[in-house]
């Protein structure tokens, strides 16, 4: 099989001879690593190396994909590619990159990539063995894994775009289920990055998340002042990212049509999305576009939208190098880099003194299909803590968190320090806790 820079060039002449104006190769690989333990024993093991290609091109005007998972072909992937241009319909214009400069990004260490198969075994084997150790009501694990793995991005086009990157990462997650009496619950903890040998925090972490859940009760239905978890914040804030896409507000999808620059959070309400985020820096996007800090949300003032370059084109404005691919073989869409509610100065433990009286919300569920995110109206069931005073009182489950992503943005009181991401996935999603002036609970 020929090498890349071989396959493009073929690729390039065969679209330009079936008189394609532009075309542009997006090429994909992966050498990743995982393994799942439990009891003691390798339950699910996995090496693999994948590659993806995707050649975009344009003729007449319109854009046309093609994928294959090897270099071969040329001639007949430039056919596909230009096939598919035809069939298309509507006359939106979606440029390629030029020839450009990159930031400088410097990514942070991560030796646990190179260890060998055997090493990395054994990290999760140790993770299983001291999360048991940790606490004695800690009767089995159900899931308990180390990932790692090398991704490699190349985006060349015909206007003299040449990307380049490569990305090592590494994961650990564990879950452990506890034991007291004849209840049993379950918590999870996850650690993203080179140090997941340093594990500690997870383990206390999932375990803690576990005992929350033993002798929970529910509470009166009624209006609650609210503190979302951090946890549980970055998950809605993730469910809700789409609302800032500019291809779905061009598109009427989005609750944010036609309020920009208006207030759509509380003053002490930040968001941004950094490409140059210390844990997860990168020098371009998905369409090559050279990475740049977007201000989305100035205390409470919306100021920007995410763009690719296909959505820019259509407002008139830059693209915010928010190009986003949900594989080799999808068509550009639009994705964050990193993005986050910008952390305050307020601790965890100063929040519950400010809520004094009302729920902590640690967990929420039904994600998927509790939220409408082109009205921001959800129902979700949650759990927590309730607090009386400041002070925790017991546990609280099966209840029902609802309300309206806007206005819960609009309530936002206060902002603490406890910044968190959720697990990467097209992109990383974080929020540090958030006291809320209320929301509707549904309980008993």
């Amino acid at each position: 099989m020929i090498g890349f820079d071989e396959f493009k060039e073929a690729c390039f002449r065969a679209a330009k001879e079936l008189g394609c104006d532009e075309a542009e190769l997006y090429a994909v690989s992966d050498r990743s690593f995982s393994v799942n333990v439990l009891d003691g024993e390798i339950e699910k093991y996995s090496v693999a190396g994948n590659t993806g290609v995707n050649l975009r091109v344009m003729f007449n005007g319109k854009n046309g994909y093609a994928y294959t998972e090897a270099f071969e072909d040329a001639q007949g992937l430039a056919a596909h590619a230009v096939d598919n241009a035809k069939v298309i319909e509507n006359d939106d214009v979606h440029p390629m990159q030029g020839a450009c400069s990159y930031p400088e990004i410097e990514k942070k260490p991560n030796p646990i990539v190179d260890l060998t198969e055997e090493e990395k075994i054994n990290i999760a084997l140790n993770l299983e063995v001291d999360t048991k150790a940790f606490d004695d009501r800690v009767n089995r694990l159900s899931h308990c894994s180390v990932v790692t793995g090398v991704s490699e991005v190349h985006i060349h086009n015909t206007r003299g775009l040449r990307a380049d990157s490569e990305d090592r990462y590494s994961y650990a997650v564990v879950s452990p289920i506890l034991r007291q009496g004849e209840d049993e619950h379950s918590g999870f903890a996850f650690k993203f990055g080179p140090d997941i040998t340093d594990y500690n925090s997870i383990i206390k972490e999932s375990v803690d998340n576990a005992l929350m859940e033993f002798n929970a009760k529910t509470v009166d239905s009624g209006e609650y002042r609210i503190l979302l978890r951090n946890d549980a914040a970055a998950e809605l804030l993730q469910a809700f990212c789409g609302v800032f896409f500019a291809e779905r507000v061009q598109k009427g999808l989005s609750l944010l049509a036609g309020r920009l620059n208006g207030r759509i959070a509380g003053e002490a309400v930040s968001v941004v999305d950094d490409p140059f985020e210390a844990d997860n820096p990168r020098a371009f996007d998905d369409e090559g576009v050279p990475s740049v800090l977007t201000n989305v949300i100035e205390n409470g003032i919306l100021k920007s939208y995410l763009y690719n370059l296909k959505s820019a084109l259509k407002d008139g404005v830059s693209s915010t190098s928010n190009a986003g691919r949900a594989g080799a073989a999808a068509p550009v869409g639009t994705a964050p880099s990193n993005f986050y509610i910008v952390k305050g100065e307020k601790s965890y433990k100063e929040l519950i003194t400010e809520l004094n009286s009302g729920l902590i919300i640690t967990s929420l569920d039904g994600l998927h299909a509790g939220l409408n995110t082109v009205s921001g109206d959800f129902s979700l069931m949650a759990r927590g803590l309730l607090v009386d005073c400041g002070s925790i009182i017991r546990s609280v489950d099966q209840i029902t968190v609802a309300g309206n992503f806007l206005v819960l943005m609009q309530g936002i009181l206060c902002v603490g320090s406890d910044l968190k991401f959720g697990i990467p996935g097209g992109g990383r999603v974080g929020s540090p806790s958030l006291l809320i002036d209320k929301l509707v609970i549904s309980g008993k």
